[in-house]
């Protein structure tokens, strides 16, 4: 079951840049060793402590906007250089490499820095666990720059944007913060990054206020306006704000007041803005969900994307090679309505190309380019019916008006436009043209352009509820304890008594064949103490207790705790008992959630997506989970849990896994699932014979240890049992990859099967003598193999069991007391010959294969203590040794992790 790893990760070729992005990781982690204990964490939550931070974070923004600009104007002059010297098929060149490079950025150290980030930044605030980082901003930064300086038609305010937060993110992550000063601190950021880029301070604590957090609490207000103060200042001093319009473009809006007559076609600009608007947004939508199918990576189909659209602009006025100069080519009145239009459809239809492929980009510079262009047509339109007019405030009108229609922000589209001309008798034609545009694209289609990204993202995020309750997303499968010490209905009081004192917990539920019928907490002890000590359990216990079902959010599970006044609730399947919750439970999922250590990693994995399942009735106590990969070992697999099955009354679930690529989302996947059915018609002809129901569902998954994880979860999985060849080729791994994490996550019992080689290998023909070996150490572990021997007998002819324990030859007296309790009590199970022997060897492994092999042994079934057997593996990996050098079969037992 071990594999090689698929991570490009570990390709050579991005070592060195996995080592540069790793560096802010060391960096943080020095300077909390040196300070978390000292005066930034004892003031972290102080007022003048986020004031400051939040002045740190507009500088930091500013000096990243400044950063973006340079890098992207120094690439579009090369650019345009290199057009000059080599013609315009050096435009379709710098396209692809520009954009597959990009996209190979983005891919592989970061996906989280695809988009405008404007998604991301609102998730984030609206407090879902969405990556925000020094890494985001890094690579954001750089695949920004190629994108931009390849010039392709995205705008890099969005990016400024993401980049703002994800440094406040990244800052915040460095001290010591709570999760509300951390989200604060991002709106902070979030919002000096757009003061950075349009220098518009107003306008960015607005946007925040408007579009990504709608909190106007006192102190996310004020860190927000002071961030973006700040970053404002910063801009304006260093230059790195360039969109302000100058006094000589604005010259003919100076001259042009503002009639009656204006009225009717500002509304017409309002209204077509609107709908051309949620036309732009769906075809965002529509450009990703087309992307989506190709099974491309995302580096190549940005770089073919980035190659067509370089052709385009080859063929196009020499005005489109330069997104500015196109912008100062519209405001100036120097084309004419038929390149109005070309201007228009041209970037809209680039547009949509290139930011469908995720292309790290923003939609802020086009909408303003579009914005532009339609109010100087809607300009030329009153022109040819009243007479000469300036069209350069419907220009400005259209930017304020489209933009509204693709974000949903009137009053932001207002105070940008305003700030940016610093020309007040605009504001009256913004509004008039902003609310239009609102109305009308509310009419039409819901949402702003980034609600309908986050929800094609998975992530459904409403306006009128933009604070994220993150306990109501946990789920009471989530938070319970799957493995529940319980009691007999038939047990006495004393018995209760006795059970009571020896454990840690203060209430039990109490079942009936695998069935709860009730419970008992440490309230009835006192009820205990006047009742006969030789009652049932049954006639004082709780009767029907409140339960709940796995998939129950948390808010119920409050609720039901709270209403009845209960510190344990039971969680049931039907009548099954898989779970219970705490007071305790509750209190550490809640402070888990809050932890910022809660927030995903870089590159996880999507989760897999289940392309079949077929159910039996759930008849059984329990289930048991075989993944199926080999179609060689699967019949002699099945053959053992079955026999465990029938033994336990558990019901089976056979698991298929097939990996795609990590660049390919598994539900969008078209796999072939023949192989599967193949293997699922052979479990079910063994599961017939042997009358146990059988469950099969076939998973589309990245990582097969995380697919397996999420089906113990989601299935309330008892005991797992999978195939291990027996060595592992992975350095610094025990059993493999896979089987590693499985033995070290996975909460229910594990079962690792090395199949030995037939025909002298468990199981065997039903006539044939068999002796098994099994070696004792102690623990949890062991018990749990010597439980599951009844049931591995079912297929052996009477076995001889030969229970060994190793002693270190220096030990003068054995004591033996344990190994002949053990064999006692099999004996009085099994009717079955059951032997003790004391074995003294230097060498546990060597032993055990010394014992296995004169005996010749058909199975060697082990317990893996995690504090004994897998400490020692680590040094001379006995598990490895034992199975690789056994011709025999060898079954390893890890029970249910607490």
């Amino acid at each position: 079951m071990s594999r090689q790893s698929n991570n490009p990760n570990s390709t050579p070729r991005s070592t060195s840049l996995r080592q540069l992005l790793a560096l802010p990781t060391y960096l943080k982690t020095a300077f909390q060793n040196r300070f978390f204990n000292r005066h930034l964490g004892n003031h972290a939550v102080e007022t003048y402590y986020a004031l400051a931070e939040a002045c740190i974070i507009g500088i930091v923004s500013a000096l990243a906007a400044l950063l973006l600009k340079q890098g992207i104007g120094a690439l579009g002059r090369f650019r345009l250089y290199s057009v000059n010297h080599w013609g315009v098929w050096i435009l379709p060149v710098f396209g692809f490499i520009f954009c597959w490079s990009a996209g190979w950025l983005v891919e592989y150290l970061s996906p989280a820095a695809k988009g405008s980030g404007i998604p991301q930044v609102k998730a984030a605030l609206a407090k879902f666990p969405v990556p925000l980082s020094l890494r985001v901003a890094l690579v954001k930064m750089l695949g920004t720059t190629l994108i931009l300086g390849a010039g392709l038609t995205l705008g890099r305010r969005g990016p400024t944007v993401h980049i703002g937060a994800a440094l406040a993110a990244g800052l915040s992550d460095w001290v010591p913060t709570s999760p509300q000063h951390r989200r604060q601190m991002i709106a902070a950021g979030a919002a000096a990054g757009l003061a950075a880029g349009f220098n518009t301070p107003i306008a960015g604590v607005l946007f925040v206020v408007e579009e990504l957090s709608r909190d106007m609490s006192g102190l996310t207000l004020e860190t927000a306006i002071l961030a973006s103060f700040t970053g404002s200042v910063v801009s304006r001093l260093l230059g790195s704000a360039d969109l302000n319009f100058t006094s000589t473009l604005l010259t003919p809006v100076m001259a042009d007041e503002f009639t009656a007559v204006d009225i009717p076609f500002y509304f017409l600009l309002g209204a077509l803005a609107g709908g051309l608007g949620v036309l732009f947004n769906q075809g965002i939508l529509t450009s990703l969900a087309l992307n989506r199918r190709w099974k491309w990576s995302m580096a190549w189909r940005m770089g073919v994307v980035g190659l067509v659209s370089g052709l385009i602009i080859a063929f196009a006025p020499p005005v489109f090679r330069n997104n500015a100069g196109l912008r100062d080519f519209l405001i100036t009145e120097e084309v004419g309505m038929q390149q109005t239009s070309l201007v228009f459809l041209a970037h809209f239809s680039l547009t949509l190309l290139v930011y469908g492929t995720g292309a790290p980009g923003g939609v802020f510079a086009p909408a303003l380019v579009l914005g532009l262009a339609l109010g100087y047509w809607v300009g030329g339109i009153k022109a040819l019916l009243i007479g000469a007019a300036s069209t350069t405030p419907y220009a400005l009108v259209g930017m304020g008006a489209f933009f509204t229609a693709v974000a949903r922000v009137p009053v932001t589209a207002i105070v940008i436009v305003f700030e940016l001309t610093g020309n007040f008798s605009l504001v009256l034609p913004l509004m008039i043209g902003s609310v239009m545009a609102y109305g009308v694209a509310e009419t039409l289609k819901t949402g702003s352009l980034y609600q309908h990204l986050l929800e094609a993202s998975g992530i459904p995020l409403r306006d009128e509820d933009n604070s994220y309750d993150f306990l109501s997303n946990l789920r009471a499968g989530d938070v319970m304890q799957r493995q529940v010490e319980t009691l007999e209905a038939h047990v006495t009081v004393e018995d209760t008594f006795q059970f009571f004192s020896g454990s840690v917990h203060h209430g039990f539920p109490v079942v009936d064949d695998g069935k709860l019928v009730g419970l008992v907490t440490e309230a009835h002890l006192a009820e205990l103490g006047r009742k006969s000590w030789q009652l049932p359990l049954q006639e004082v216990m709780t009767m029907r207790p409140v339960t709940v079902q796995p998939y129950a959010p948390l808010s119920d599970v409050l609720y039901l705790m709270d209403r009845y006044q209960i510190s344990h609730l039971p969680v049931t399947e039907g009548r099954r008992l898989v779970g219970i919750i705490t007071r305790s439970d509750l209190i550490h999922a809640t402070a888990d959630r809050l932890s910022a250590r809660q927030l995903p990693r870089e590159k996880q994995p999507e989760p897999s997506y289940v392309v079949y399942q077929h159910r039996a009735p759930a008849t059984g106590s329990g289930r048991l989970l075989v993944p199926l990969a080999n179609p060689e070992t699967v019949a002699a697999l099945l053959k053992i849990a079955v026999a465990i099955a029938r033994e336990r009354r558990l019901e089976i679930e056979c698991l298929h896994i097939v990996t795609v690529p990590r660049h390919l989302s598994p539900a969008q996947v078209d796999a072939d699932l023949q192989e599967s059915f193949q293997l699922f018609d052979q479990a079910s002809a063994i599961a017939q014979a042997w009358d146990v129901p059988l469950h099969v569902q076939i998973r589309i998954a990245h990582d097969t240890a995380l697919a397996v994880l999420e089906t113990i979860n989601e299935r309330h999985i008892n005991l797992l049992l999978m195939g291990w060849k027996g060595s592992t080729s992975t350095p610094g791994r025990i059993f493999g990859d896979v089987v590693d994490t499985l033995i070290h996550q996975a909460g229910c019992d594990v079962l690792l099967v090395k199949l030995g080689n037939p025909p002298h290998a468990y199981p065997l023909p039903s006539a044939t003598p068999s002796t098994w070996v099994i070696p004792m150490a102690g623990g949890p572990n062991v018990k749990r193999a010597l439980q599951l021997l009844p049931a591995l007998s079912l297929l052996a002819n009477s076995p001889h069991m030969m229970l060994c324990q190793v002693y270190s030859p220096d030990e003068k007296a054995f004591d033996l007391t344990a190994l002949e309790d053990a064999a006692t009590r099999l004996k009085s199970k099994l009717a079955t010959e059951v032997t003790a022997l004391p074995v003294r060897s230097q060498s546990v492994s060597e032993a055990v294969l010394r014992l296995a092999e004169e005996e010749n042994s058909d199975l060697v079934i082990m317990g893996a203590s995690r504090e004994s057997l897998l400490k020692q593996a680590l040094n001379g990996n006995i598990p490895e040794a034992i199975a690789s050098g056994l011709q025999c079969t060898v079954i390893l037992v890890r029970s249910a992790l607490e």
